[in-house]
C-alpha cells in the first residue's frame, strides 16, 4: 500500500486508464465514458482517490437521483464502485467507499408493447425500404445492431431464416463497430415465421446491395442507415400511428418475445431465439434444436394471422353497423 501522505492520483486519470485497461468492448467504452464525463467527473474527476469516502459517494448519488432519477444514478453507480474496487486490488486504497446495498441495481419501468396490428401500422408509416426491419424487429425479435450487420448470405429463402453471426452497433460519435455479437448466444440462426418470407423476397429484389454480401439495409443513396436518419423517420411513424413518445425501436422485441411464449414454447427455445445469454443460463440455451426453433416461428405465423383475421373482421363489422 502507499506510504502515508503519498499521493495516490486523481480520480480522472485512474478512471481514463481503468477504462483503456479493461479490455471492454466499444459499447461498453462508449457507454462508461459517457456516465464518467455527465455523472462522476464533474463530482469526484479532481479528487484524489483516497479524498472519496462513504459519505461523499452517498451525497453525490442523493444529488444525481434528484437530478437524472434512479435508473441514470444506478448505471453510474456501477462503473464508479468497479473503478474504485480496482483501486483497492492496486492496493491504492484500503477499502471501497462505495458501499451502498442495491446502489448498482435497475429498476426499470415496464416498457411498452405494440400489437400485432400497431407493428403493420409502424411499418406501413416507415414506407417500403425500411418496413421488412419493422417486421424483424418484432416477429423475428432482432436487435438494431444486428439489423444494421444483415446480408444477403445471411438469408436462406429455402429455411426461411436468418443467420446470426455479426452486429454494427453504432457508437454516440457515429462510428460504427462491427463485429461479432457481444455474447456466444447472439449468434444464431432465427426462423422466420412465413408471413415474412414474400416481405424477405421483396426487400431483396428493391432494396437489398445486390453482391452476395450486400447489406439488406441501406439508405435511400445506398449507405449504410444511419441511426440519426432512421431516428426521425422512427419517430414521424412513432406519432402517425399513436404509439407513446417512449416506444423505442428496441421495444418492437417485446412483442416477438410476447407472441413466442404464448405459442407455449419453453425458457430455452426463447433464449436462443431472442440470443439471450448469461453464465448461469448457458446450459439452458444450448439444447435447442432447429426443430423446436422452426415450430416456435409457426406458432407465431398462425397467431400473428389469427390477430389480423380478427382485426380485418372487426373493422368490416364496424363499416356494416
Amino acid at each position: 500500500m502507499a506510504e502515508p501522505g503519498h499521493r495516490r492520483g486523481q480520480l480522472r486519470e485512474y478512471a481514463l486508464r481503468w477504462l483503456e485497461e479493461r479490455g471492454l468492448a466499444p459499447t461498453t467504452v462508449d457507454r462508461y465514458s459517457g456516465l464518467l464525463r455527465l455523472h462522476i467527473l464533474p463530482a469526484f474527476g479532481g479528487q484524489d482517490l483516497d479524498e472519496i469516502t462513504p459519505p461523499s459517494v452517498r451525497a453525490w448519488r442523493a444529488e444525481r437521483r434528484k437530478a437524472t432519477g434512479d435508473t441514470t444514478v444506478a448505471k453510474s453507480y456501477r462503473p464508479l464502485k468497479a473503478i474504485l474496487q480496482t483501486a483497492v486490488d492496486d492496493d491504492l486504497l484500503p477499502t471501497n467507499p462505495c458501499r451502498i446495498k442495491g446502489a448498482g441495481k435497475e429498476e426499470a419501468d415496464e416498457r411498452p408493447t405494440a400489437t400485432v396490428e400497431q407493428v403493420f401500422d409502424l411499418a406501413n408509416a416507415m414506407g417500403p425500404r425500411w418496413r421488412l426491419m419493422v417486421l424483424l424487429g418484432a416477429f423475428a425479435s432482432l436487435r438494431p445492431e444486428e439489423l444494421a450487420e444483415l446480408r444477403r448470405h445471411s438469408v436462406d429463402l429455402d429455411e426461411c431464416s436468418l443467420r446470426i453471426t455479426h452486429a454494427s452497433p453504432e457508437l454516440t460519435n457515429g462510428r460504427r463497430v462491427t463485429g461479432a455479437p457481444k455474447t456466444r448466444a447472439g449468434k444464431r440462426t432465427v426462423y422466420l415465421p412465413d408471413f415474412l418470407l414474400p416481405e424477405l423476397r421483396r426487400h431483396l429484389r428493391w432494396f437489398a446491395e445486390k453482391e452476395p454480401d450486400g447489406l439488406l439495409f441501406v439508405g435511400e443513396k445506398g449507405a449504410p442507415f444511419r441511426r440519426s436518419t432512421f431516428g426521425r423517420k422512427w419517430r414521424k411513424a412513432r406519432e402517425k400511428v399513436g404509439m407513446p413518445d417512449n416506444f423505442r425501436f428496441y421495444d418492437l422485441r417485446h412483442t416477438g418475445n410476447t407472441l413466442a411464449a404464448d405459442t407455449g414454447a419453453k425458457l430455452k427455445d426463447l433464449m436462443v431465439r431472442v440470443g439471450q445469454s448469461s453464465e448461469r443460463a448457458q446450459l439452458i440455451y444450448q439444447h435447442s434444436t432447429a426443430k423446436h426453433q422452426r415450430r416456435l416461428a409457426q406458432g407465431i405465423d398462425a397467431e400473428v394471422r389469427q390477430r389480423l383475421s380478427e382485426s380485418l373482421a372487426d373493422g368490416r363489422e364496424a363499416r356494416e353497423g
